[in-house]
């Protein structure tokens, strides 16, 4: 069990599986620092209108951050978590 872990969490850019540390997130990340922003001023914004556009600032810094995850993740899980993200994203735009 402990090699399908490290398969999946270690580090690429540090020698990868058996020799680098697992990585489940890493700070800082621009993306997730304005979508947590962006959730915060929601639930203090009491106007309706702004609240929707923050939902929509907080959607693309998600969908920017599952992007960047997919290309760059440093392993297997956090590939597959930015195509998850983005994916969802995606999907909530299409249905908005």
């Amino acid at each position: 069990m402990t090699r399908v872990l490290d398969w999946w969490l270690a580090d690429r850019t540090r020698g990868g599986p058996g020799s680098a540390p697992w990585v489940v997130g890493q700070w800082p990340n621009p993306a997730l620092v304005v979508f947590l922003l962006a959730l915060v001023a929601r639930l203090v914004v009491p106007d309706p209108a702004t609240a929707e556009a923050l939902v929509l600032v907080g959607r693309g810094a998600l969908l920017v951050w599952g992007l960047d995850e997919l290309v760059r993740g440093v392993n297997p899980f956090r590939r597959v978590l930015g195509l998850g993200v983005g994916g969802w994203q995606v999907v909530g735009l299409l249905t908005a």
